[in-house]
């Protein structure tokens, strides 16, 4: 059968094509209209974690940063992608089904089911910017405008998305204090180390000075004295930073990388103090004996004692980490009862199935004109 035959054949069953194709048109519009369910979402949008740009040792501690941001997220690069992986985990869910009672809503016995339904009805998208939408679809009945209560599905839409936001801050939020914790506990322990280490170093040179009598030291000494003593309070600081992120940590994570290239500048600078060096007015080698021994008591006192107030600074500020009860996470445009539904589009379902009614409505009229065309022919031979 060539094209002409084909057009032929439709322009002769015109009228019946196009009765059946707005009969059809009629019962897909009356069904998406009054039977089919109503799906609505209602969308929220998550600004990603913070960031930072760079990597500080004792400076940033005592200007209100250091070990503690690489345990909150300020320090570590912003990674959208982890609250992504969150926001579809089975905690995630859990938190949002018993919050909103969603057991009752999918009509399951198990939350396993439910769970399911909920991460399969999940959508989220994530910017170039970090920023991430989510939504979940929720559903009426059939025959929506008779069974159904269409406001308490918008609002329970917005809700769901809302309590997702909830899920991941509450999430988020235990792991910080969770990490504050650890990083109390291990300062707290390098604490009592340093305040034994401190009364010690005081008491050897309480008693070289009764031994020796009162000593002085040169105004220059003191002073290299004290740059030894914070440069060595910087050292033990990175030490530790890098102690509580290496357990989580790649090797190949650049901020490790970029501490333990710090650490290892910090000491090459802190060896220049007991040799010979033109960097300094003074080195220790060139203090007389008794002057050396004193020097060395009192840089020791010095260091003990620099390092011991840093801990405590650094202690009190996980401490209030640890128990501290604030949002983790920004949200840019809250969730809010939607006032369209997006499926079924009505229009445009009724136009893509009266399209495909129309197609078939043709291709029927053609094959029977054809079988037709095809009896007649054996029929004459």
């Amino acid at each position: 059968m060539t094209l002409h035959d084909i057009i032929h054949v439709l322009l002769i069953n015109w009228k019946s094509i196009l009765k059946l194709t707005l009969g059809a048109a009629t019962i897909i519009f009356f069904y998406l209209w009054l039977i089919s369910p109503v799906t609505y979402n209602a969308p929220v949008t998550i600004l990603p974690p913070a960031e930072a740009d760079q990597i500080s040792g004792l400076g940033s501690i005592l200007s209100g940063s250091g070990v503690g941001d690489f345990l909150t997220g300020k320090f570590a690069p912003g990674n959208s992608q982890l609250f992504i992986q969150i926001l579809k985990s089975r905690t995630a869910a859990e938190y949002v089904i018993r919050k909103n009672n969603l057991l009752e809503f999918y009509g399951d016995e198990s939350e396993y089911e439910a769970i399911r339904k909920l991460q399969k009805d999940l959508e989220m998208d994530l910017s170039k910017e970090g920023v991430i939408t989510l939504a979940a679809k929720v559903s009426t009945g059939f025959i929506p405008k008779i069974f159904s209560d269409t406001d308490s599905i918008k609002n329970l839409s917005a809700r769901i998305s809302n309590s997702f936001v909830e899920a991941l801050d509450s999430i988020n939020r235990e792991k910080v204090s969770y990490r504050a914790k650890r990083a109390r506990e291990y300062i707290e322990a390098q604490l009592l180390q340093t305040k034994t280490e401190l009364d010690t170093a005081e008491m050897k040179l309480m008693e070289f000075q009764k031994e020796n009598k009162t000593i002085s030291l040169p105004e220059q000494l003191t002073s290299v004295i004290e740059s030894a003593a914070k440069l060595k309070a910087e050292i033990v600081n990175t030490e530790i930073e890098i102690a509580l992120l290496e357990p989580n940590s790649r090797p190949d994570n650049k901020n490790l990388l970029a501490l333990r290239k710090r650490l290892n500048q910090l000491q090459n600078e802190y060896e220049k103090f007991d040799i010979d060096s033109d960097d300094y007015l003074l080195a220790f080698s060139n203090v007389p004996e008794l002057g050396m021994k004193l020097s060395k008591l009192i840089r020791t006192v010095k260091i003990k004692n620099e390092v011991y107030v840093l801990l405590q600074q650094q202690y009190y500020k996980e401490k209030i980490q640890e128990n501290r009860d604030v949002p983790t996470i920004d949200i840019l445009d809250e969730a809010i009862p939607p006032k369209k539904q997006i499926s079924p589009r009505l229009g445009y379902n009724t136009v893509v199935g009266s399209v495909f009614v129309l197609l078939l409505v043709s291709l029927f009229y053609v094959i029977k004109e054809k079988k037709i065309s095809i009896f007649n022919k054996e029929k004459s031979l």
